[in-house]
């Protein structure tokens, strides 16, 4: 890379275990569970069950649901992010210089940074999280992260971090412009569900403005596309423990719609900027049988973004406007 002003973009994500065996989803999970951020419970508490109890017992059964949906070139989300930062890449052409890290696992946010930082004489450095809407859980976590790493180096390059693109005009038309794609090949009779991951409802009363984000994302997209109230839902899926969570549900819409008369449905998933676990498996997978068990006759789930020059464009707009 050349020039006096050299420039970079850390593109995050959260994270997967190295392989679908149990051994390494309990190494992932014990690494993102222990994130303060992300189980905001005592650490004394909360270590001893993760270790005594939680561990044992999911490691196993969540090293099964990746093995359902694993790839030949590794975990969905690695591998779609790392083809989206190639392409974001080409996007932003030689005046950047992309690299992508995650959260938990490899390649490692620290160790990538603290590379990118000594080798390349960085300049100036945009951290974008693959996370639409903030939250606490996920984008504060990757800033506590750079901050930490960034302590301890002699220079600090000027830093832009983007913490939210809920309703950026890019990202907005590129998530209706693949459900266009989707009713032009399918029509347009089935209900849209557009569900978002879950977080507790406490995280919402502290001031995580989450929910309000993933509410204006899809106020957006029923604008662009001329959904009336009836023909879309907001959901949230991904809840774990007995704590209240935000609500509803979208297990339990999907097991309610068929005895209200809906038989059809689409399922969108905005707050996830690749498919992962979430979207292949607990969504197209799990979700998709409870709702045909439950008397729904058509389901279908629209891909994230992944790859596509669409999502690229926004991400590299994004940047070279910050």
């Amino acid at each position: 890379m050349t020039g006096v002003n050299p420039k970079a973009v850390l593109l995050l994500n959260l994270g997967t275990p190295s392989t679908p065996s149990p051994e390494a989803v309990r190494h992932y999970l014990a690494e993102f569970l222990s994130d303060p951020r992300v189980v905001e419970l005592p650490a004394w508490l909360w270590q001893l069950f993760l270790k005594a109890v939680l561990l044992p017992l999911r490691s196993k059964r969540t090293a099964r649901l990746y093995q359902s949906i694993w790839m030949e070139e590794g975990s969905p989300l690695a591998v779609y992010s790392k083809r989206l930062a190639e392409k974001l890449q080409q996007s932003l052409g030689d005046s950047f210089k992309v690299v992508l890290a995650m959260r938990y696992g490899q390649p490692s946010m620290a160790m990538t940074l603290k590379n990118l930082l000594q080798a390349d004489n960085i300049q100036s450095l945009t951290v974008l999280p693959l996370y639409p809407q903030y939250s606490a859980a996920t984008t504060a976590s990757c800033f506590d992260e750079v901050a930490k790493t960034l302590k301890q180096q002699r220079f600090i390059p000027s830093l832009q971090f983007i913490s939210s693109y809920f309703d950026h005009p890019l990202y907005i038309a590129a998530l209706a412009e693949s459900i266009r794609q989707y009713w032009r090949k399918h029509g347009n009779d089935a209900t849209v569900l557009f569900s978002f991951h879950g977080l507790p409802q406490r995280s919402v009363e502290l001031g995580d403005p989450y929910a309000q984000q993933c509410h204006a994302t899809v106020n957006l997209l029923a604008k662009q596309l001329n959904l009336s109230p009836e023909q879309y839902h907001i959901v949230f899926q991904s809840r774990f423990g007995k704590a209240q969570w935000l609500q509803p549900y979208c297990d339990v819409v999907l097991q309610q719609l068929p005895a209200q008369g809906v038989k059809k449905v689409v399922i969108v998933c905005p707050g996830f900027a690749v498919d992962c676990l979430e979207t292949l498996e607990e969504i197209s997978q799990r979700y998709q049988q409870l709702f045909l068990k439950a008397g729904g006759e058509s389901f279908h789930y629209i891909p994230a973004l992944n790859a596509a020059t669409a999502h690229s464009e926004l991400l590299a707009s994004i940047v070279k406007n910050t």
